[in-house]
């Protein structure tokens, strides 16, 4: 009898494709990084390796024209994967939070997940050589106790974590309740990206 594999996990990669907006994102974020001193004190406080806007700025469309065009590029994408993951929703989307990174060379991001979301995401700005994939988490390992390690050859649906490599102008969607993380970078320069959540 033929083995059917269960439970697909959705991931949706896709490109921006706009290396004009990928250089305002650059300059914008770079300048929040420089002028906000709320995010600095949060990311000092909390050990952040490098800078964030996930916890002092809530308005990234409306401060500057840069986040509003890519709000405006990421919902056909939005729309695209809800429709791939067969999501019946009853109203459209809404962009609830949207928020800078700015990863320092050898810099990480632990495990986690984005509760009170349905959808999130992160658009990479600029990836230097070097910088870490994205690492995704089976959502089933904490029920797997005793199963063996998978073969070197596994197929992605069969391991435990998959590494979706980004480059500029990548586009990554995922369910919210998908752990994530990014592992140590041995990039020598800084990788900056924009994550964002929908509800």
């Amino acid at each position: 009898m033929p083995v059917r594999h269960l439970f697909a996990t959705p991931f949706y990669e896709a490109d921006l494709a706009d290396d004009a907006l990928l250089n305002e994102l650059a300059h914008s974020c770079r300048a929040l990084a420089a002028d906000d001193a709320a995010g600095r004190r949060w990311c000092k406080q909390h050990r952040y390796p490098g800078y964030t806007s996930y916890a002092s700025l809530n308005d990234l469309p409306l401060r500057d024209p840069a986040f509003a065009d890519l709000a405006r590029k990421l919902a056909p994408h939005v729309r695209a994967f809800t429709q791939a993951a067969h999501m019946d929703l009853d109203r459209k989307l809404k962009l609830d939070s949207i928020w800078v990174n700015i990863l320092k060379p050898g810099g990480h991001h632990s495990g986690h997940i984005h509760p009170l979301s349905l959808v999130s995401g992160t658009v990479y700005v600029e990836v230097p050589g070097g910088a870490s994939p994205l690492r995704l988490e089976d959502p089933r390992l904490p029920l797997l106790m005793a199963s063996p390690p998978r073969t070197p050859d596994a197929p992605e649906e069969a391991r435990a974590h998959v590494y979706a490599q980004p480059k500029a102008g990548s586009i990554f969607l995922w369910e919210s309740w998908l752990r994530h993380e990014v592992p140590a970078s041995n990039a020598r320069a800084e990788r900056i990206s924009i994550s964002f959540n929908y509800r």
